[in-house]
Formats: C-alpha cells, structure tokens, sequence
C-alpha cells in the first residue's frame, strides 16, 4: 500500500543514530513503544496503521502474520540494543503495547516480546508496563500470563457503553463484558487498569456520555482517558460524514461533553494530569505517556511506529511485510528520520507541555508568548497563582479553548 509517512532525511541502513543524539540518551525517561498492526474488523474512525486478517491476505514473509510479528518485533529489539551500545546505558522506564489490539496475539507471543526488551535493554526495577486491549479480546488465563510475565497496566477500549454508539463507532464488543474484563484483570493482580471512552460520536446524547461516565466509574478505574472524537480523513467515518450520513462532531457539543466528563471524574476522586487524561492518584498517571509529553527518549518497535533519541526522531516503513522484510535482511526498518533543530524542539514543549496539569515553564516562551500567557490569565485562560510561580497552568475554561491558547503563546 502507499506510504503516507512523511519523506524526512535519509537514514542509514544499520539504524545508526548521531555521536550527540546517543550522547544525550539517557537524561530523561525511556520508553519503549510496541506497535501491534493486528484488529480482528476496522473500526469505522480510525486511521491507525492497523490491519485485518483479509486486508494482509495469505503467504506473508516471516515476521508480517500474527503468528510470528513476535519474531520480528524481538528482531527490531536487538537492533535497537546494538544502535544503543555507544549511549550512556538507563534501563527502560515503561513500556506501551498498542495497536491495533496487542491481546489479538496469545499472551505467550507478547509476553517473548517483554523479554526481548528485558533481555536486550534492561528493564527498570519499577518499569511501567501497559498493554492495551479490547474487552472481548482477554480471558482469565491470558490475563494471568500477561501478569505473570511482567505486565503491570491494562487499557481497555471501553469507548461507550451505549450500544447505538458503539455501533456507529464500529466497535464489536459487548459492554457487558466491559465489567468482567476489569474484574478479570482485578484478579490477576494488575496494578492499574484503565479506561478509554470517546465522546463526541454522531447520535450521542449528553444523556448518552453521561451513562458511559457512569458505566466506567462504577467500575472503579484507576485511570480514565477520555478523547473528543475526530473524523479522521480517508476513515468509513468521513465518508459517511461527507455524504451526509452522519452530522460531523460540533465544538458546542463537545465542550459540553468534556466539561461533564471533568465533572463527573472529579466527583468521583479523580483529577486530570493532562488535558485527556484522569488518574485516582499520581502513581495511577501513565508514566509512558508522560515520557512523550515531557520530551524523554523512547523507541518505537513494529510498522509505522515513531521513535526518539537524543533530538533525532525517526519512523519506520508502514506495511508489515516491508517492515518484516527489512529486518530479515538484517536492515533497519526505518523509512526516514530527522534532526530536531532548537526551536522546533521549543515550540513542541509548548505543544504538549501546556496541555500538563503542572503546567509550562514560562521560560520556554519568547517575549510575545509570555504577553500572551498573561493575557490568558486576564481572560480567565490561565491560573493566575501559576504563572506568578512562572508556569501557565490552564483553567477548565482554558482547556476547552486550550487550542487557541497554545497558538497564542507560539506568535
């Protein structure tokens, strides 16, 4: 299939990194990100580099099936252990399987893959270990080697638990059996288990959302991410939307949305650490996704997946039988990378860093970035008691327009 990654700089056929980029690794977080290209359907919204069953076809190379994707993935670990070896070493911190649906492979094949990161980079005595899954894609055994094997986190996809809206969505899943997968996951001794809902879907009610809040809370998460749905182009969803199927998300609607959701897991003794996100206490928050937003060091292992180090991020070929391909043949499966300049790495803090609960450092910002911070504070955008510590830390009333903010304080 075409690529549609960006062109970037060329990277070397070993995966080799920069004298500066390996000097720097290290200093901060490191992650390692598992991208599993595999769903058992497409759901209509999402733009994800994933693949079904018919959409791969028969005969695929060694590495590209759900059979052995766990042999190529430990191929690609390997490589990232011989790229690091000339970096100051730090064990990895967390470790993220998403997808597509990781639990699609047998709890065998992703627990081989942890050991490959284990064995290969070293794994942090305290390392974060999340995989994500689809409620009807766990059962009490898998969940129990999955545990067994390392794993400390599980992210459920739960999105609704509103049938009409789970259908538009294209989910499959009974919600139902939402409820079991987190007592099963109870069971097995997981530390955290978290929840992701969408809001926003074509023909749901603000009675609707209220019910998946309700739903999700009942069962007592330690985390809640809860995401506006965005129609995505080339998706089932903008087609649908373009032939006037189905009414596009509306901004007021939304808003209303998420100001309930904070409503609703703020009573419930939740509080948002970044704009998306709700943890019951800080050891709850997902360490892996803090490495992103904070700028730490991460590498992202499968199809498509992005990595950074050191300033240099890179991504690699899309398609699973390249990508399988490449690493039979002994190459790096990276399409392309680049060299992140001073500023481009500014205005990205400013991108993500403003959306924290901590806030950003008003030092990142140029002189009209921080008029503009203290004009958000005027207009009820921004906390005043924060940016007089020297950090813009969003109101509720500033999150719900935190897009205009961050494109005020980048003039």
């Amino acid at each position: 299939m075409p690529s549609a990654l960006p062109d970037g700089q060329p990277a070397p056929a070993d995966g080799g990194l920069p004298e500066a980029a390996l000097a720097a690794h290290g200093q901060q977080a490191f992650g390692v990100y598992v991208h599993v290209p595999f769903c058992a359907v497409r759901c209509g919204y999402c733009d994800f580099n994933t693949y079904t069953a018919s959409e791969l076809g028969p005969g695929l190379v060694a590495g590209a099936s759900q059979a052995s994707y766990h042999q190529a993935a430990a191929a690609e670990i390997r490589l990232a252990a011989k790229v690091l070896a000339a970096a100051p070493h730090r064990p990895v911190d967390t470790v993220f399987f998403g997808g597509g649906t990781p639990t699609l492979l047998p709890a065998d094949r992703l627990a081989d893959v942890l050991g490959a990161v284990r064995d290969e980079l070293g794994l942090a005595g305290d390392a974060e270990v999340t995989t994500e899954a689809n409620p009807d894609s766990v059962d009490p055994a898998g969940l129990a080697r999955l545990r067994a094997a390392g794993f400390t986190r599980v992210s459920y996809g739960m999105q609704s638990a509103v049938p009409h809206v789970l259908a538009t969505l294209d989910r499959t899943h009974d919600p139902e059996r939402v409820p079991q997968a987190v007592q099963w996951a109870r069971e097995a001794g997981f530390e955290q288990v978290s929840l992701d809902l969408i809001y926003g879907t074509p023909g749901e009610s603000l009675g609707d959302w209220r019910r998946s809040l309700e739903s999700a809370l009942a069962m007592e998460p330690d985390h809640v991410s809860a995401y506006a749905l965005i129609v995505e182009d080339g998706t089932a969803l903008a087609r649908r939307v373009r032939r006037g199927e189905v009414p596009a998300p509306d901004d007021d609607d939304l808003a209303d949305k998420y100001a309930l959701a904070d409503e609703l897991l703020g009573q419930a003794g939740m509080t948002w650490y970044e704009l998306s996100n709700w943890a019951v206490d800080d050891a709850a928050r997902c360490r892996h996704n803090e490495t992103y937003w904070t700028g730490g060091d991460w590498w992202g292992v499968g199809p498509g997946a992005h990595s950074h180090v050191g300033g240099v991020r890179w991504w690699n070929v899309r398609h699973p039988v390249a990508y399988a391909a490449r690493l039979a043949d002994g190459v790096s499966p990276v399409h392309a990378r680049e060299v992140l300049d001073d500023e481009t790495r500014r205005v990205e803090r400013v991108l993500l860093e403003a959306r924290l609960a901590v806030g950003l450092d008003v030092a990142v910002l140029d002189p009209g970035g921080r008029q503009a911070a203290a004009d958000a504070v005027a207009d009820g955008l921004a906390t005043a008691d924060a940016l007089e510590q020297g950090r813009v830390v969003l109101t509720l009333r500033g999150r719900l327009l935190a897009d205009a903010v961050v494109r005020a304080l980048l003039p």
